[in-house]
C-alpha cells in the first residue's frame, strides 16, 4: 500500500509561485497515475492536472492551464505542482491522488478514479 504526503503548501501573494510535492512511500508509485486535485472551502473537489505514470502525459483543468506545471520524478517517487502566478481563487487545500499501478489509462481526471489520496496541503492566495 501506498501513501502520500504533500507539502509545499503556504500563503502567498497573488502573482506568486509555490511548489506543491507529493512524495509517495511505502511502495513505488511509478507505474500511477498522479492527480492534483483542490477543494476551496464550501466547495466540491476540483481536478487541477493530472501526469501519465512514465511523465509523458498531463492534462490540466482550464483554470490553471498555461500558469500550472504538473511533474514527477519516478527515481524520487515524487510528483510536483508548480504554480506560477497564483489568483485568490486557487486558494485551496491541494491533495494527491495516485491510480492503481498499471490502471490502463494514460490519465484521470475523475476522483473515482484514484485509488490512494494524500492528506491535502493548504494554499492561500491573497489579494
Amino acid at each position: 500500500q501506498v501513501q502520500l504526503v504533500e507539502s509545499g503548501g503556504g500563503s502567498v501573494q497573488a502573482g506568486g509561485s509555490l511548489k506543491l510535492s507529493c512524495a509517495a512511500s511505502g511502495r513505488t508509485f511509478s507505474t500511477s497515475v498522479v492527480g492534483w486535485f483542490r477543494q476551496a472551502r464550501g466547495k466540491e473537489r476540483d481536478f487541477v492536472a493530472t501526469i501519465s505514470w512514465k511523465g509523458e502525459s498531463t492534462y490540466y483543468a482550464d483554470s490553471v492551464l498555461g500558469r500550472f506545471t504538473i511533474s514527477r520524478d519516478n527515481t524520487e517517487n515524487t510528483v510536483y505542482l508548480q504554480m506560477n502566478s497564483l489568483k485568490p481563487e486557487d486558494t485551496a487545500i491541494y491533495s494527491c491522488a495516485a491510480s492503481a499501478p498499471y490502471s490502463g489509462s494514460i490519465y484521470y481526471t475523475k476522483e473515482n478514479d484514484y485509488h490512494t489520496w494524500g492528506q491535502g496541503t493548504q494554499v492561500t492566495v491573497s489579494s
